[in-house]
């Protein structure tokens, strides 16, 4: 072969291989394991990368180096195909060469692949929450001292601020407050890992946390994971109710129902307890307006209506008349 034949002006193939770092290392796609082992060179300019022990075991030969653009292109001369393995960034700084070159016209460009050699599943960043949890508790002057206790206040109050952004309607500031509520839930199941012995406390962890939740929610939907069958939403709220009665073994219907909520959510709930039990319950009467309350509630929801929520909706009202007789604006 002569330097000027087809063979040797072949420009060839330049593969980009990203990896997640979500995805254990060595679990890498067929692709991508077919592309290792087909190319002329492997190339990575992250010696630790973590992918690199797996490889070489693997049996790829691999070389630590950081090319230019020009240097990957000449590497690739004679149609052969080299490998990159990308580190965390993406090498930006490669694929911004490999494009001005490109955009020169001046350079016969290889062939250029971008291969996902992992990616991330739904849910994959939770795992960068975990573990950024992890430092900041470690690391963090205030976040290390918190205790459950202490954070109480916030999950209260994240609650609110949640609610708050679903009554406006707006999906900025929903997935902003989600993410809030979400951090409430990993801070306190990454104290929960520092259970101390000496007080009685088991430690467990944010999987502890999930695997009940997964648990709970396979057991309390057989229409959906077993043998059972539920067409409408009625039928799905008595498969609930009755698997949930199962699990509890509660001697009242009041079991469970947190009394420290605002007083109507309270009344609902107490309210829908009985409704859905079938018990006949007389309302409490008494002087004053709680009482006047409690009926109001009671009735609010036999309607389907929830007292609460109609109660913000109406002193919203009430603060956006107030700001405009004031000449504020909303």
């Amino acid at each position: 072969m002569n330097a000027t034949s087809p063979e040797a002006a072949a420009p060839g193939r330049i593969v980009l291989l990203t990896t997640s770092h979500r995805v254990a290392p060595g679990l890498l796609s067929w692709p991508a394991w077919q592309a290792l082992r087909s190319a002329d060179r492997v190339l990575c300019a992250d010696g630790a990368h973590p992918q690199l022990p797996y490889l070489r075991e693997a049996g790829i030969r691999l070389d630590e180096a950081a090319p230019t653009a020009q240097e990957l292109i000449d590497a690739c001369a004679g149609g052969r195909t080299v490998v990159v393995v990308a580190t965390g960034e993406g090498e930006p700084a490669l694929t911004d060469g490999l494009a001005r070159l490109a955009g020169s016209g001046r350079v016969s460009m290889p062939d250029l692949e971008l291969l996902p050699a992992s990616y991330d599943l739904p849910g994959a960043r939770l795992l960068d929450l975990v573990q950024v949890m992890d430092r900041i508790r470690v690391e963090c002057p205030w976040s290390s001292q918190q205790t459950h206790k202490g954070l109480a206040k916030y999950g209260i109050e994240e609650a609110y601020e949640l609610v708050e952004a679903i009554e406006d309607g707006d999906r900025d500031e929903l997935r902003e407050e989600l993410g809030d509520v979400l951090l409430q839930v990993v801070f306190h199941a990454r104290i929960a890992e520092e259970g101390r012995a000496e007080d009685g406390e088991a430690p467990f962890s944010i999987d502890d946390v999930a695997a009940g939740i997964v648990t709970k929610l396979i057991h309390r939907h057989p229409h959906v994971f077993g043998d059972e069958t539920a067409t409408t939403p009625e039928e799905v709220k008595e498969h609930w109710l009755r698997t949930k009665a199962a699990e509890k073994q509660r001697e009242s219907v009041t079991d469970g129902i947190p009394l420290g909520q605002p007083g109507l959510a309270l009344a609902a709930k107490l309210a829908s307890r009985v409704r859905t039990a079938g018990l006949d319950v007389p309302l409490p009467t008494g002087e004053g307006l709680g009482y006047e309350l409690l009926a109001m509630a009671v009735r609010a929801e036999a309607a389907g209506v929830d007292p609460e929520a109609a109660l913000r909706v109406a002193a919203r009202t009430y603060r956006d008349a107030v700001r405009a007789v004031e000449g504020v604006s909303s």
